[in-house]
């Protein structure tokens, strides 16, 4: 349960006073607003103070005010496997119920702030869980040579590297010695 006094001038903060305690009412809007600062997940996030593009409902229920929506969102980031900056964006769905009083409320839930809804939280919540924990560039990105840190994409299909089991490197100049010596006779 979250209680707590919310600033009327803060973009995420939305005004329920239209729809007045009457089940039923409803209202639509499409606000683009400023993305939070964190919005993030490792690689990949919501750059702070990027355009949101929301397309909400807001319906007045017995309980509370019902908040449905869909929040568009770009991405900025790195890829996970040839560390490339990578952008795209990411739509997701959302859907709140922000209660009346702290009494209908669980322990969770949102509470509205007289007629006012914070939507941040839900809509943060929604983005990160919707965040790719390895993003890529591509499906078929080959990544990096764990080598030589070249990337392989670029690299070619002939890279490679010898690599000689430490056990046996004092073998190696037999080896070498006898193709030497078969070689004389």
């Amino acid at each position: 349960m979250k209680v707590h006094t919310l600033d009327p001038r803060a973009p995420w903060v939305i005004s329920t006073h239209d729809l007045g305690r009457r089940p039923g009412s409803m209202r639509t809007m499409k606000p683009v607003l400023p993305a939070p600062a964190d919005v993030a997940v490792g690689l990949i996030g919501v750059p702070k103070d990027a355009d949101v593009e929301l397309d909400l409902r807001l319906e007045a229920v017995m309980e509370g005010v019902l908040v449905t929506g869909t929040a568009l969102a770009p991405l900025t980031g790195e890829c996970s496997r040839c560390l490339e900056p990578l952008t795209s964006d990411v739509e997701v769905d959302f859907q709140e119920l922000f209660f009346y009083t702290a009494e209908d409320a669980g322990e969770d839930d949102q509470i509205l702030d007289g007629e006012l809804l914070d939507l941040e939280p839900t809509f943060r919540d929604a983005v990160v869980l919707a965040l790719p924990l390895s993003p890529v560039c591509s499906d078929d990105c080959a990544g990096l040579c764990t080598e030589c840190g070249v990337k392989l994409a670029e690299a070619g299909p002939d890279h490679r590297h010898e690599t000689l089991d430490p056990r046996w490197a004092s073998l190696r100049g037999l080896v070498s010695n006898n193709d030497e010596d078969d070689q004389e006779a």
